[in-house]
């Protein structure tokens, strides 16, 4: 579920030309912080690892070829214990886990290879499930999309398939997106590309960007549930200075 944020300076952010009692700006609070933050939005879960056997491959007519690559987030988290299946219509059609290196080596790559089962004809396309277990995070991943299943035709092989699995978090259902600068602007901060943004929850970080030199940054912005309350950070790498958005902004 991804929600936008279509009048959010204009809703949220009606105080901001507000000082406070001691004449400085009561839209944010400023600390000196010399180092880059370490924002990152904590994946890991609580979900069993899930039973998934492979298909039978005598109950199907035909089968091809599926190359999935994890996406750059979770490319530190991956282990030899993860499991990538493949449903369609609630029906497990493939299972696989983690590749490892060439030549020897046992590190575990970021590529799963399955083959995926079916009975549907060469044009008939099909709905999929892809269902990613992450061992490290306790957490599976979900993406659905239709894709035609064949013998004709791999998926992954000749182009890179790289799901966007964080899309598809059990931990964080609702997303939200927003522009940043229009907000940093109107509390009377400068944006400058490459400096940081993130959105926060309490102590947990739900998302973070750099800045673009488009002047229309989209930070992503990922939630537990619906109306949840977040506040904005920005760091200044220039200044040394880290901005606490105070007004808070609902999902």
């Amino acid at each position: 579920m991804l929600m936008l944020f279509a009048s959010l300076v204009s809703g949220a952010c009606n105080s901001y030309d507000d000082k406070d009692d001691n004449g400085g700006n009561a839209a944010y609070t400023e600390t000196s912080q010399s180092e880059v933050p370490a924002w990152q939005i904590d994946w890991s879960n609580n979900q069993d690892c899930p039973n998934w056997t492979e298909p039978d491959a005598s109950l199907y007519e035909n089968w091809t070829i599926l190359k999935v690559q994890i996406e750059e987030a979770l490319q530190p988290f991956i282990s030899s214990g993860d499991l990538m299946a493949l449903f369609v219509n609630g029906e497990l059609r493939g299972l696989a886990k983690p590749a490892v290196a060439i030549g020897g080596s046992q590190t575990v790559t970021g590529k799963f290879l399955m083959k995926a089962y079916g009975n549907e004809t060469v044009t008939e396309t099909v709905n999929m499930s892809l269902q990613y277990y992450n061992q490290t995070l306790q957490h599976i991943f979900t993406l659905t999309e239709d894709i035609s299943l064949n013998t004709d035709a791999t998926t992954g092989i000749d182009e890179d398939f790289i799901p966007e699995f964080t899309y598809g978090s059990a931990k964080y259902p609702v997303m939200s997106k927003l522009t940043v600068e229009p907000i940093l602007t109107k509390v009377g901060l400068t944006p400058v590309s490459g400096n940081m943004v993130a959105a926060f929850v309490g102590e947990e970080c739900r998302g973070t960007v750099s800045l673009s030199t488009s002047g229309n940054t989209q930070l992503l912005i990922f939630g537990r549930n619906t109306g949840e309350s977040f506040t904005l950070k920005y760091y200044d790498a220039a200044a040394g200075k880290l901005y606490t958005i105070l007004d808070a902004v609902k999902m």
